[in-house]
């Protein structure tokens, strides 16, 4: 392939945008990127600090979707199935304390697993984040 790919946006689903900056930026602390009214939708996107070229697309599926689906997504959400983005860390056990001290709920306390420390939060539509502290990768690479 000659051009590069590259992550740009991931989508986050929730109910209510204003709500959503209070969680993602006031608890999280992202920074807000775009907040663009579409007239059919509002275009909302927000990024960890110094990390502006990969964004949460903080956006309401009963904007974009037919109601059925939208239903369907709610419903998924909910449940805990929605698919949400991981977080990079360098010390998941401080950022885990931090964010709980803010009122995050988590479903899962920091745990060491074979390629890291990670736990994970649920926002308040039950879109579930992990945060992951990666271990150091062996001399040699991951093997396939």
């Amino acid at each position: 392939m000659s051009a590069s790919l590259r992550i740009a946006n991931v989508n986050v689903w929730v109910w209510d945008q204003d709500a959503a900056l209070d969680f993602y930026v006031g608890k999280l602390g992202f920074v807000v990127a775009q907040d663009i009214d579409l007239g059919f939708m509002r275009w909302l996107t927000v990024h960890p600090e110094g990390q502006p070229d990969v964004q949460l697309i903080l956006c309401n599926p009963e904007a974009v979707l037919p109601p059925e689906a939208a239903a369907t997504v709610r419903k998924t959400v909910a449940d805990g199935f929605g698919g949400a983005p991981q977080l990079l860390t360098t010390d998941c056990r401080s950022a885990h304390a931090e964010l709980a001290a803010r009122g995050v709920s988590f479903v899962q306390e920091p745990t060491e697993m074979g390629y890291g420390i990670d736990c994970e939060l649920v926002d308040p539509w039950g879109n579930r984040v992990r945060i992951i502290e990666r271990a150091p990768l062996p001399a040699a690479g991951i093997r396939d």
